[in-house]
């Protein structure tokens, strides 16, 4: 079965889209801090991240750094949903590390195809498809 990461510290936001992976076959693994994030990110690795940038501890933004400086998976994806929309956060969202972002609030009943959407865009940008 399919593997998802959530971090996400709002228990709202987590039963969202929990609910909503769930519907699309995937197993979701969950962390409401960024520490606990990276960890499980390393440790147990997902087809995906999802992660919110807002968190706790450390922030989405250092949780993303240190999985992409991980050995084991730095190129796993990971897409920020976050509340963060000003001018200027994608792009520091990207060039944190995320491979996309979408914005709160999401609705469970697309979220799951604009994730798969935004991976399909990755892996034909990787083999130049």
């Amino acid at each position: 079965m399919k593997k998802a990461l959530v971090i996400e510290d709002n228990k709202d936001n987590l039963k969202l889209i929990t609910y909503a992976l769930e519907r699309h076959g995937y197993t979701v693994i969950a962390a409401e801090t960024g520490v606990k994030g990276v960890e499980l990110a390393i440790s147990d690795p997902p087809c995906f991240v999802i992660m919110d940038i807002n968190l706790p501890d450390i922030d989405g933004f250092e949780a993303t750094r240190r999985i992409r400086q991980s050995s084991s998976n730095g190129d796993i994806p990971i897409i920020a949903i976050t509340s963060y929309a000003m001018a200027g956060d994608m792009d520091r969202i990207i060039a944190a590390g995320c491979t996309g972002y979408f914005e709160k609030p999401i609705d469970p009943l697309t979220i799951a195809d604009n994730i798969h959407a935004l991976l399909d865009r990755v892996k034909k940008q990787k083999t130049g498809n």
